[in-house]
C-alpha cells in the first residue's frame, strides 16, 4: 500500500531518541478497536456504505502498549479504522491518508527512515568509508522496536473484505505544527477503490475532522473540572459547618467549677 510512502510497505512506525525500560519488554496488547461509528472523529458515505474514524492518542499514558514513547518526542499516533459495509470489497493499495494541520500543511504517515533521520543522534554512530573513495557514510539501520511496533500495532490492510472492519495505527510528526496540532485539523483519506458493476471505481475522499474528537474530549474535561468544583465546594461547605458545629458544642459546655 502507499499512503505517500514506499509501496512495498504501509506507514511504519516512528524512530526515536529516547526510550523507558519498558521499551525492551514484549509489547502489549493494544486496547481492541471499536465500531468506526462509535469514534467522534469519523465520516460515512452512505452511497459506498464506508465509514472511515480516526482516534489520536493525544494523551501520554494512551499509547503504554507501544515499546517507544511516540507522543513524547512530538509524534501522534492515529488509530485509523475504516469499516467496509458495502458488497464489494475495497482496495488500499493506491490509498493517501494525510494529515492535514489548520495552516493546510499536509502530512503523510511517518516512515522509518525520514524519522531516522531527523531523531537519531547520527553523530554516535561510527562512520564508515566506501571502498576505494573518499565517501563516508554513517550507516543508520531502522531500530528493531520500531519494526516490531509497526508488525504489531500498524495498519497493514491492503484489501478489505465486504462487511469487515480493519484497523490500526498510523504515526504522523507533528512536532513543526502549531499548538495544539489536532485544532482544526483533519485526517484526509483519498485513492480507496472498490469495483461497481465490475468496473473499477474510486471513491471520493474522506474528511474526518480531529474538532470532533477534541469537542468530546474538551466536554469531558470541563464536565471533570465542574465535578472537582463543586466537590471542593461540597468539603468546603462540610468543613465550615463542622467547624460551626464543633464551636456551638464549646460554647453549650459547662466550664469546670474553679
Amino acid at each position: 500500500m502507499r499512503f505517500s510512502l514506499p509501496p512495498s510497505r504501509l506507514p511504519l512506525l516512528v524512530a526515536l531518541l529516547l526510550v523507558s525500560p519498558a521499551a525492551f519488554a514484549a509489547a502489549k496488547k493494544a486496547p481492541p478497536a471499536l465500531a468506526a461509528t462509535a469514534y467522534p472523529a469519523h465520516e460515512t458515505h452512505e452511497k459506498e456504505h464506508v465509514t472511515i474514524a480516526a482516534d489520536p492518542l493525544d494523551g501520554r499514558g494512551q499509547g503504554d502498549f507501544f515499546r517507544l514513547d511516540y507522543l513524547g518526542h512530538s509524534v501522534l499516533p492515529v488509530r485509523l479504522v475504516i469499516a467496509n459495509d458495502g458488497d464489494a470489497p475495497l482496495d488500499l493499495n493506491q490509498a493517501r491518508i494525510q494529515f492535514i494541520a489548520a495552516d493546510g500543511t499536509k502530512l503523510p504517515a511517518a516512515t522509518p527512515d525520514e524519522l531516522n533521520r531527523r531523531l537519531f543522534r547520527f553523530k554516535d554512530i561510527k562512520e564508515k568509508r566506501i571502498p576505494g573513495t573518499p565517501i563516508a557514510y554513517r550507516p543508520t539501520p531502522v531500530d528493531k522496536k520500531i519494526l516490531e511496533d509497526d508488525k504489531d500495532f500498524g495498519f497493514s490492510q491492503t484489501v478489505i473484505p465486504p462487511h469487515t472492519t480493519a484497523s490500526g495505527f498510523l504515526f504522523y510528526d507533528i512536532k513543526d505544527l502549531d499548538d495544539p496540532p489536532l485544532r482544526g485539523a483533519e485526517l484526509y483519506v483519498k485513492m480507496i477503490h472498490t469495483k461497481t458493476d465490475a468496473k473499477d471505481v474510486e471513491l471520493f475522499g474522506f474528511s474526518v475532522p480531529f474538532d470532533k474528537y477534541l469537542a468530546i474530549a474538551d466536554a469531558k474535561k470541563n464536565a471533570e473540572r465542574a465535578a472537582a468544583r463543586a466537590k471542593a465546594e461540597a468539603d468546603a461547605m462540610a468543613a465550615e459547618a463542622k467547624a460551626e458545629k464543633d464551636s456551638k458544642a464549646a460554647e453549650s459546655t459547662p466550664k469546670d467549677k474553679q
